[in-house]
């Protein structure tokens, strides 16, 4: 998932497993302007004002982590029905397990459809910032509705939508 990310993502933030003590890491991200400019051209959006991971990375089993937390931020985007940009929030819950690179995974049951398998820790280390941006585009929503926009269809003239309003037509300019 998040770890096989190309080297081009516009913010990353590369935690050694090392760097985790036992009682577990807190961290604050807050990309600069300029990364957040270019985090929303790679998102999709107009801009994006601000934001803010803040995750507890704690260690897990033998050699794996536990990365909880929050993604906080606010996207502009374009209104799907007045075409207008405004700022909508994204807020999304982080919870990701990782495991050491190669790690034998149990089969997911057959009929359970929330089996999230964990990530893998590659070389020794995991990109929290990688992994905050996952988590920032699975909550910009896809459909984007400013906040009160109501879609009205144009009004319709009953007669001109009727399978037989051409034949009319039709035979009208035949008449004359």
């Amino acid at each position: 998932m998040t770890q096989s990310a190309p080297i081009d993502l516009p913010f990353r933030h590369v935690l050694s497993l090392a760097e985790v003590p036992p009682h577990g890491l807190d961290l604050r991200l807050e990309p600069t302007e300029a990364v957040r400019a270019a985090m929303a051209k790679h998102m999709g959006v107009l801009a994006m004002p601000a934001f803010v991971a803040t995750l507890h990375i704690a260690p897990e089993g033998a050699a794996g982590l536990h990365v909880t937390g929050t993604v906080d931020a606010a996207v502009v985007q374009t209104c799907g029905v007045t075409l207008e940009p405004f700022e909508a929030p994204v807020r999304e819950p982080v919870d990701v397990h990782f495991v050491p690179e190669g790690t034998a995974l149990p089969a997911p049951a057959e009929d359970d459809e929330s089996y999230d398998p964990p990530d893998e820790i590659i070389n020794g280390a995991i990109d929290v910032g990688a992994l905050a941006s996952e988590f920032l585009a699975l909550g910009i929503d896809p459909y984007p509705r400013k906040p009160g926009a109501v879609f009205e269809p144009p009004a319709e003239d009953a007669a001109a939508i009727s399978p037989f309003s051409a034949l009319s037509r039709l035979k009208g300019e035949g008449d004359a």
